[in-house]
């Protein structure tokens, strides 16, 4: 009797919440495959669920068009290496998790080979070069879709797709009991707190941090009794954050926790943050929050030509309305971002919170099993 051989396959990943997606996808698949061999790139996480990663994934988290050209070489040279190790080691099937930039190209080249491709979020076609659907539908066999709405996309351009929600609302709890957070994180706990989160990479901390600490610095004149935290991903960023209050508001007491931002955001008041996922997660968390982006400039001068969405943060994405305020590039001005947190602070923001609690309800649907369960009817 011929035992069967362990599934093998490949994911890439491309940033933090990259790696989040893929080490629970990977927890899901080895529930029916205790023996699944993964190869591929990823992050710690994935790491903890098996992946040996042929190269480090911090060498794709590079963010904004000006950003990446700045880094072609290196990222031309790791794709050309990993199709080719890809290729020869012939998995069942390839998920590339978001960065479409790298992973489309990537997933064209493996498909051409005769290799099973999906891919794992949605990329932004909806929002901006629509016309992008021709090269996915090339490059992929089927989509996984965190967000309802992208699943009519791509229905209506007859590629295979399916809406599996999203893990962080399986992993966030509903109610996220602010007095323990604070407990945990050693804050005081009366008092009402402003949660500042200006990115998880160096240069996006650079840009963004000292806007928010000026806005931080006009907060406390106006409410002295407000208190302020803002959790980093590492000691590294903890440390350049830190530098910046040094420069930019030295008057300012700012607790830097490290590796703990949703703890964080559930133990404030009030969030100011960046784009991104982390505004899904503060919605999750189900606290209000003020969204503000600057993008390098030579980002802004092409983004702002191609994107045709009506907003650009999750929230309001998701709620198909204006939900909590966004300000991008020159309307991302201290007085406005200012102006607009006051406002938080002033009103009654319940009606907010049960907006958040109807999404989260949505988006909570197992995600990690029903993206396990597609991969599987490739195996």
């Amino acid at each position: 009797m011929v035992s069967k051989q362990p599934p093998k396959i490949a994911i890439v990943a491309g940033e933090h919440s990259g790696d989040l997606l893929g080490a629970g996808l990977m927890q899901a698949i080895l529930k029916q495959h205790p023996n699944a061999i993964f190869i591929g790139v990823g992050g710690p996480l994935m790491t903890e669920q098996g992946m040996d990663s042929y190269f480090p994934m911090d060498d794709l988290a590079v963010m904004g068009i000006a950003e990446v050209f700045q880094q072609l070489p290196k990222l031309l040279r790791h794709r050309k290496n990993l199709v080719n190790y890809l290729v020869s080691e012939q998995p069942d099937v390839m998920i590339g998790i978001d960065a479409p930039d790298f992973n489309l190209t990537v997933e064209t080249r493996l498909k051409k080979a005769g290799i099973a491709t999906i891919h794992y979020v949605s990329p932004s076609v909806w929002a901006w070069r629509e016309g992008r659907i021709k090269g996915i539908k090339k490059a992929v066999d089927h989509v996984l879709c965190l967000l309802p709405f992208e699943k009519d996309f791509y229905n209506k351009h007859e590629l295979p797709a399916t809406f599996v929600g999203h893990p962080l609302a399986d992993d966030i709890p509903m109610q996220w009991n602010q007095a323990e957070a604070r407990q945990e994180l050693e804050l005081e706990e009366e008092g009402a707190y402003l949660a500042i989160l200006p990115g998880s990479r160096k240069g996006e901390i650079g840009r963004m941090a000292p806007l928010f600490l000026q806005v931080a610095k006009k907060l406390a004149k106006k409410y002295p009794q407000l208190r302020f935290v803002a959790p980093m991903i590492s000691k590294e960023r903890a440390q350049q954050f830190q530098n910046l209050v040094e420069q930019n508001s030295p008057e300012l007491d700012i607790a830097t926790p490290v590796g703990e931002s949703r703890k964080t955001m559930a133990a404030a008041d009030y969030l100011l943050l960046t784009s991104g996922t982390v505004a899904l997660e503060a919605l999750l968390i189900k606290r209000p929050m003020v969204v503000g982006y600057r993008f390098h400039w030579l980002s802004y001068q092409i983004i702002k030509r191609l994107f045709h969405a009506p907003f650009f943060s999750l929230p309001n994405l998701l709620a198909g309305k204006e939900i909590v305020p966004e300000l991008a590039q020159s309307e991302a001005s201290e007085d406005a971002i200012a102006k607009a947190l006051e406002q938080l602070i002033e009103q009654d923001n319940q009606p907010l919170i049960e907006q958040f609690t109807n999404i989260h309800q949505q988006l909570k649907v197992s995600a990690s099993e029903k993206a396990a369960n597609i991969v599987e009817s490739f195996l």
